[in-house]
């Protein structure tokens, strides 16, 4: 035997299988390599914070999310591994007596070998995805830590608002985690002790425990029994803001059945805990079980069956009065809330027909009306301002205000940037080096416009000029740069930027420059390069021999984002604007704070809020706020982001919001005062648009006070789609930056506006008259950290609920079916020009609403662009259509409005009708502008057809051959001014007029 077996034993050792030495260094090398790599991603985010010097910031940041993660880690793991290592530990040790135990301890031996590892393993694995929970919710943690007073109460518990604010959310955080951690150390706890035998089932009957499992599970249940009567306690505070019933928060049922109910429930849970603790002591399970079983039945009772009935039976019935005084406290705090409690309201009773002079008192307003569409002109800036093809200008362009020459002018104004999509050749070098930059704003008046419809622009080209004071041109940070750029260099190198091209002959045909500011982390030595060649997966970071050790990485370059990555904690505006400061250009930015559990208001959902249909047409341009649900807001944060270097500066614009208040305690000096704010920069500040959408779309039913009349519902409104789109889009029409002076107000200021219809019937029908109109007052003011006494004034007009004045779709559907102006718009249409409609603005002028809208006409082609060339005007039922803003409101008040638009006196250098469509050709005419030639030619045929028609209809052949003659010369004057219409304008000439007279008189509209 021993000769036998001693050669297997030698051989035995060789048959192990054993670890390559190669092997396990590639699972080294790959172990530190994701490692490193992951080093890299926390090593960069270190740099970029460092270089905006907001280290602070990143540390506090992932400081709680460490210590958030180690909490909720704690919190689970060791329930459940403290339960596992009880069971283990208290084990009975016996001898099977019964084949089930036999055949349970087989199975206890085959998993003994994983038992230690499942002990540790199980814990571990919950405890980690418990912290991520809890480390995702580190803002919650930190809001309760350093939570500021609201100064006012709740109308149902009396708390500080703060409570339901900032505690609660951490408090629900906390109950959660833990009522979890103990179910799972129960079930933990169960599995254990039966595998381990602390629970077994009875040789006749029921279960036999031991004395240790007794005393566990015991334990464990009358803690998670008092755990969850704790939430339930806490769940009554969640009423507040609990939907579901006829308004958010507390109603009659609640008050009245469910509120008591859960306190009983929750103390006689307390009283159950008491019973399990006795069990563990005693081992009688049954009166426990007995009391859990009427626990939930009690609640099921008090809690749901019983308010059911109520509501059914008593509340139902008489629910306006029974609700009333909750659906005053969801009025009174939803307005609060969302910051237009103090909305002033007006009762306005608009005129619907204009008398000669009606503008006279409106004189300003009218000269200041916009007629550029920031949403139309895009294209037009691009032709006449791209310059190169690299650069580029987003699809929807801003409006601001100018102080050019003492005179505020509304502004349409964007940056020139750079297209890097757009570089011809896409080398590394290009895309990271040499096209790192856009150049330049271009601006333009709002209410004025070049005779042959461009806009005129008060500065422009490169390098710019115009009315604006010098400033620094270069934009690496703006909404369209690339994902990096590297710049900088040593002082006399040979700069290598792409400044702007230049025509000069001598030299290389552009304007090369170096960054000098300090814009970017450094990648001046070997190890940064490593770690952003990592970062951005590009291995030219790390060899290229473009990089010195002056080189900075400019990364993170959308102004949006740049701040969201500073400030998480806010929510920032969409549509992040251009403005030249101080001699540079700075993108301004709104941040908002917001809150989730602000007592009695009706939640809002911001993606659907901010949507719209210049959120869906240019979604590059502005974006919707997120897909978040909040019931507090507050425009807390007035933002700029340095277009040179990315320098963000955030200051204290709502000096009494407590969440503003709680983080500027967790971050302490990230956000300054409001004082040092310059007067240039309070001048450019505005009304932020997202928070007044809203708030707008609130006000379709919380403009009512009264909770008799909200219960009704009888005056609830909607918002108008806008009408310029396609009817089945059914998108919102926007709201409108715009000078104008409110009823009631000193003078005009600077505001966005938008209007009201009344909300749709149960059948889905809704008239489009116009119910309401409201201004939020935009202006600022201009000195250095005081705003203006009226900014952020609120101004409700409310008109009679049988007003006949058309709202925004029943205006443009006036404008659409006017014969005069179809006639003409129709003579515009000929060829392959395309008739374009822009922004419908109302304005409460002239004792009524106006309604103006510029129309634009584009040509065939790939460069085309649009050309405003008429203006539409509407006031009532009266409609005026004309080359320009003046003409037409002159049409509709009486042949003088007695006011003088922006674009007064244009058709006098030679306007157009909107024949003009090639970008500019007018001016070579060697008779003048043809587009001057069309518009008269079109107004005769206008005059020559009404002589027609009268003439028709008096019986005088003789009268109406001639007004034919007349209309015949008009029609091929109009062709000889714009040839495209040669095809149609034929076919008019030889069969409509010779079909007229057979008809028997009809329209000559026709």
């Amino acid at each position: 035997m021993s000769t036998s077996s001693s050669p297997t034993s030698a051989r035995m050792p060789a048959n192990r299988p054993r670890r390559s030495p190669l092997l396990l260094t590639l699972v080294s090398v790959a172990i530190l390599l994701i490692a490193f790599i992951a080093f890299t991603q926390v090593y960069t985010e270190v740099l970029w914070f460092r270089q905006i010097d907001a280290a602070n910031v990143f540390r506090t940041m992932w400081l709680t999310r460490g210590l958030t993660f180690l909490g909720g880690f704690i919190l689970m793991a060791v329930p459940v591994w403290l339960s596992l290592h009880l069971a283990y530990r208290h084990r009975p040790v016996y001898a099977p007596t019964t084949p089930r135990q036999e055949n349970l301890d087989r199975y206890r031996e085959a998993i003994e070998p994983l038992r230690r590892v499942a002990t540790i393993a199980i814990p571990a694995v919950m405890g980690v995805l418990a912290g991520i929970t809890a480390s995702a919710n580190w803002n919650t943690i930190l809001e309760w830590i350093n939570s500021t007073s609201f100064g006012s109460k709740d109308p149902q518990f009396g708390l500080d608002k703060s409570f339901f604010v900032f505690v609660l959310p951490g408090l629900r955080l906390i109950g959660n985690q833990l009522g979890m951690a103990l179910l799972l150390a129960l079930i933990a706890a169960l599995v254990a002790h039966y595998l381990f035998g602390g629970i077994r089932p009875g040789e006749q009957k029921g279960v036999i425990l031991t004395k240790a499992a007794q005393w566990q599970l015991g334990i464990t249940v009358a803690v998670l029994v008092i755990v969850q009567a704790g939430r339930l306690w806490l769940s009554r505070y969640d009423r507040m803001t609990a939907a579901g019933g006829i308004v958010p928060g507390v109603t009659y049922v609640d008050d009245h059945a469910a509120l008591p109910a859960m306190a009983i429930v929750a103390i006689a849970a307390v009283l159950v805990a008491l019973l399990f603790v006795y069990t563990a002591w005693k081992g009688n399970w049954r009166i426990s079980i007995i009391a859990t079983i009427t626990l939930i039945v009690l609640g099921g009772v008090s809690i749901i069956a019983y308010p059911a009935l109520l509501q059914q039976f008593q509340v139902n019935p008489s629910q306006q009065s029974k609700e009333s005084d909750y659906i005053q406290h969801n009025i009174d705090a939803t307005r609060e809330a969302f910051d237009f409690d103090d909305i002033e309201v007006t009762p306005y009773e608009p005129s619907t027909s204009g008398k000669k002079g009606d503008l006279r008192k409106d004189a300003e307003t009218a000269a200041s009306i916009r007629l550029l569409d920031p949403n139309l002109v895009s294209d037009t800036f691009r032709q006449l301002q791209q310059v190169r093809p690299y650069y580029s200008f987003p699809q929807k362009l801003d409006v601001d205000r100018y102080n050019i020459d003492g005179e505020m002018r509304d502004t349409v104004i964007s940056v020139r940037e750079l297209a890097p999509s757009s570089v011809n050749n896409q080398s590394w070098f290009n895309r990271a080096i040499v096209y790192t930059h856009g150049f330049g704003v271009v601006a333009a008046n709002g209410n004025q416009r070049n005779p042959d419809g461009e806009p005129l622009f008060m500065e422009s080209d490169i390098p710019p000029k115009g009315d604006f004071p010098e400033y620094e041109p270069r934009v690496y940070f703006g909404e369209s740069s690339p994902d990096y750029s590297i710049v900088g260099a040593p002082k006399g190198a040979t700069p290598r930027e792409l400044d702007y091209p230049s025509d000069e002959k001598s030299g290389s045909g552009q304007v090369n420059s170096t960054f000098t500011g300090d814009g970017g982390p450094s990648v001046g030595n070997v190890f940064n390069r490593l770690a952003y060649a990592l970062k951005f997966q590009d291995e030219q970071i790390l060899l290229s021999d473009a990089l010195n050790d002056k080189s900075q990485i400019l990364y993170d370059r959308h102004p949006r984002e740049r701040v969201e990555k500073l400030a998480p904690f806010l929510k920032v505006d969409g549509d992040p604007y251009p403005a030249v400061v101080d001699g540079k250009i700075k993108w301004i930015l709104d941040g908002y704070t917001t809150a989730e559990d602000y007592p009695y208001s009706t939640p809002q959902p911001l993606q659907q809020a901010t949507e719209d249909s210049t959120t869906a047409s240019a979604p590059n341009s502005v974006a919707t706020l997120p897909d978040d649900e909040v019931n507090y807001i507050r425009n807390s944060v007035k933002i700029t982001v340095d277009a040179y270097d990315g320098s963000v500066d955030m200051y204290q614009w709502d000096k009494e919001d407590p969440v503003l208040k709680t983080w500027m305690k967790v971050f302490p000096g990230l956000i300054k005062s409001s004082s040092e704010m310059s007067g240039d920069l309070m001048s450019h500040v505005r009304y932020p648009e997202d928070m007044f959408k809203v708030q707008r779309d609130l006000l379709t039913k919380y403009h009512v006070t009264s909770a008799s009349e909200f219960y009704s519902g009888q005056d609830f409104w909607t918002l108008p789609t806008d009408p310029t789109t396609k009817a089945s889009s059914g998108l919102t029409q926007p709201p409108f930056y715009m000078t104008l002076q409110m009823p009631g107000q000193q003078s005009p200021s600077f505001s966005l506006t938008s209007s009201y219809i009344p909300a749709r019937s149960s059948e889905g029908q809704s008239r489009n008259n116009l119910t309401g109109f409201l201004s939020a007052d935009a202006d600022a003011g201009n000195k250095q950290g005081e705003t203006a006494e009226g900014y952020g004034k609120l101004r409700l007009l409310q008109l009679p609920r049988n007003t006949t004045v058309p709202g925004p779709g029943q205006a443009q559907n006036n404008f659409n079916t006017a014969p005069d102006v179809q006639r003409s718009l129709n003579l515009l249409r000929q060829g392959e020009s395309e008739v374009e409609n822009g922004n419908l603005l109302t304005l409460p002028i002239g004792g009524g609403l106006l309604y103006v809208q510029p129309v634009y006409v584009r040509s065939a082609g790939e460069t085309s662009y649009p050309l405003l060339q008429h203006v539409l005007v509407a006031f009532g039922e009266d409609i005026g259509f004309a080359p320009t803003l003046d003409e037409a409101l002159d049409q509709v008040f009486g042949g003088d409005s007695g006011a003088t638009a922006g674009d007064a006196g244009t058709e006098d250098s030679g306007d157009g009708e909107s024949g003009s469509t090639s970008g500019g050709d007018a001016a070579d005419s060697k008779s003048g502008s043809p587009d001057k030639a069309l518009n008269d030619a079109l107004q005769e045929a206008k005059k020559a057809m009404e002589d027609s028609d009268a003439a028709l209809k008096d019986g005088d052949f003789a009268e109406y051959g001639k007004a034919q003659d007349r209309l015949k010369k008009a029609l091929e004057d109009a062709v000889a001014a714009d040839p495209s219409l040669a095809e149609d304008a034929a076919g008019k000439d030889s069969s409509a007029p010779a079909s007229e007279p057979a008809d028997g008189g009809g329209d000559s509209g026709n």
